[in-house]
C-alpha cells in the first residue's frame, strides 16, 4: 500500500523502519538515521537524504551495503523488491545459456572488484544488462564503487517512488 508524504512524516520510527527500512538492500540503518530528519517535503527530499547518509560513510561501511545485493539473473534467496525488478527485466526467464552467461560475468566481475554487479535493472533488458556488464569490467575498481553506489541510488528511487505517492 502506498503512503503519502504526510503519512510517513507522522510515523513512528519502528513504523518508519519497517515500511523503508529494506528501500536500500538490508540495510535498515539508513532509514533509522534519516527518520530523525523528518518531515520531508516530498520523495525526491527523503531520497536525497537518504543518499547523503549513504554518501557520508566510510567505504567500509559503502562496501556493506554493496555487498548486501544479490548477483543478477542468480537464483539465490533476495529481497521481495529484488525479485520484482530482476523479474521486470526478465532475469527470471533465463535460458541455460544466459544463466550461464550471467553466471561467469557475475564471477568476473565479482573476482575483479571483490562485491557484486549492481545495476538499476528497471528500464533494461537482458541485453543492455549484458551489456552494461562488459562495459563496466573494464572500470577501476574506485569508479566501479562509485557507480555502484550511483545504482544503488536509483534503485532505492525507484523503490521509494513504490511505497510513497
Amino acid at each position: 500500500m502506498p503512503y503519502s508524504i504526510h503519512q510517513i512524516n507522522q510515523m513512528t520510527q519502528a513504523e518508519f523502519v519497517t515500511i523503508l527500512g529494506t528501500v536500500f538492500e538490508d540495510t535498515p540503518a539508513i532509514a533509522q538515521q534519516v527518520w530523525e530528519q523528518r518531515p520531508f517535503k516530498n520523495v525526491t527530499d527523503l531520497h536525497q537524504r537518504m543518499v547523503a547518509i549513504v554518501q557520508s560513510w566510510n567505504q567500509e561501511s559503502q562496501l556493506t551495503l554493496v555487498q548486501a545485493h544479490p548477483d543478477l539473473g542468480s537464483q539465490a534467496k533476495m529481497a521481495d523488491a529484488s525479485v520484482k525488478e530482476q523479474a521486470g527485466a526478465g532475469l527470471d526467464r533465463l535460458s541455460a545459456a544466459e544463466y550461464e552467461q550471467f553466471h561467469q560475468l557475475n564471477a568476473a566481475y565479482r573476482e575483479r572488484f571483490g562485491f557484486p554487479f549492481i545495476l538499476a535493472v528497471k528500464n533494461h533488458t537482458k541485453t543492455s544488462i549484458l551489456e552494461a556488464f562488459r562495459d563496466r569490467l573494464h572500470h577501476t575498481p574506485a569508479a566501479e564503487l562509485q557507480q555502484a553506489l550511483q545504482e544503488i541510488a536509483q534503485i532505492a528511487y525507484f523503490r521509494l517512488c513504490d511505497q510513497i505517492v
